[in-house]
């Protein structure tokens, strides 16, 4: 593992949590943001912050969607995620490059749990791989499903290199507290109400939503392996219209009630006109999983003040696949599935 030298250093233990050995993951990481907040004076002022962050929410007819000014979060919404830039600076995930007041917990000898230093939702982390390798899913879905169940008291949630992830060059999830999404609490009666269901038997069922300001594929199963394949049928067939570095796809997943949901949102473009727009007509958004899942972040005030619903909508159509295509994508892995 590259950086393993400072593992060590980075490491905390239970006993400096002040918990029991037989402390879940869950209890760990909650206990390391409180450690972190008390030694870490600039995480201490960003999850200060969340205190007063400004909210707004837009009603839709199949959903709700918040928008958050976050102003912290500007380093995220306006990182330079090219192929120059990114070789330019040092990987702010590698464990050498980590500021000396941070500590983290291991899981599977594989990953790191961090607090996220700038914070969106109340309960925040940040869990990179120990090794410096490329964000790509494929490989490591899995430890995603892993980590779900792990941290059953949150979502866990995945960027693309080229759909929000602030460091497409070192694979990391993130996760948030459960029920901050307005997604999360939707899905159920999105689910009952769809006629879009692609696949159901005993072990495995899978739906899908289109007039959803954005559209997803949803996943269900206690069944690990099932989800397993599941997923990787889809993203076989993703692949066949986006190969570089991989489809462009953010995805969420929440462990309850031994069983997994997966929320897969297929994307078509990094960010809209109106980021990259000059004037009146900039718009500092670019959408992530966070936004997928119901709240957008906002790091500049003015976008929180003037952005309208109608702008929303104009955003997730831009950076979501189209009608036709989803159609076509829906229908051919609902043939795979039948297979």
């Amino acid at each position: 593992m590259s950086n393993s030298v400072h593992l060590d250093d980075i490491i905390i233990s239970k006993r400096a949590l002040n918990l029991s050995e037989d402390s879940s993951l869950d209890q760990m990481a909650d206990a390391l943001q409180k450690q972190q907040q008390g030694v870490w004076p600039l995480y201490a002022d960003n999850a200060k912050g969340l205190e007063q962050v400004q909210v707004k929410t837009f009603h839709y007819a199949q959903c709700d969607v918040k928008v958050q000014f976050n102003p912290a979060r500007i380093k995220s919404s306006a990182a330079k995620v090219d192929s120059k830039s990114i070789s330019e600076r040092k990987c702010f995930l590698c464990t050498d490059a980590l500021p000396p007041q941070q500590k983290g917990i291991p899981f599977n000898d594989e990953y790191l749990i961090l607090v996220n230093p700038y914070p969106i939702f109340p309960r925040h982390l940040t869990i990179p791989r120990l090794e410096h390798v490329p964000q790509l899913i494929e490989p490591y879905f899995r430890d995603m499903l892993e980590l779900s169940r792990a941290l059953e008291t949150y979502t866990v949630f995945y960027n693309g290199p080229k759909c929000g992830a602030s460091a497409p060059d070192h694979m990391h999830f993130q996760a948030g507290n459960k029920g901050f999404l307005p997604v999360e609490t939707e899905c159920s009666k999105l689910k009952a109400t769809t006629n879009r269901k692609l696949f159901s038997n005993d072990h495995l069922e899978i739906f899908a939503v289109s007039d959803y300001l954005r559209k997803f594929i949803a996943i269900e199963s206690g069944d690990i392996t099932l989800l397993h394949t599941a997923f990787g049928w889809l993203h076989e067939l993703l692949e066949q219209r986006q190969q570089e570095p991989e489809p462009m796809l953010n995805i969420l997943s929440g462990y309850e009630n031994g069983k997994w949901r997966v929320l897969v949102f297929p994307r078509d473009r990094h960010r809209p006109d109106q980021y990259f727009a000059e004037g009146d007509e900039n718009i500092l958004l670019s959408p992530a999983s966070v936004d997928f899942g119901g709240v957008c972040i906002t790091p500049q005030e003015k976008d929180f003040n003037k952005i309208k619903a109608a702008d929303l909508a104009d955003i997730f159509a831009q950076v979501s696949v189209n009608d036709s295509y989803f159609d076509e994508l829906c229908a051919a892995y609902a043939k795979r599935m039948a297979e």
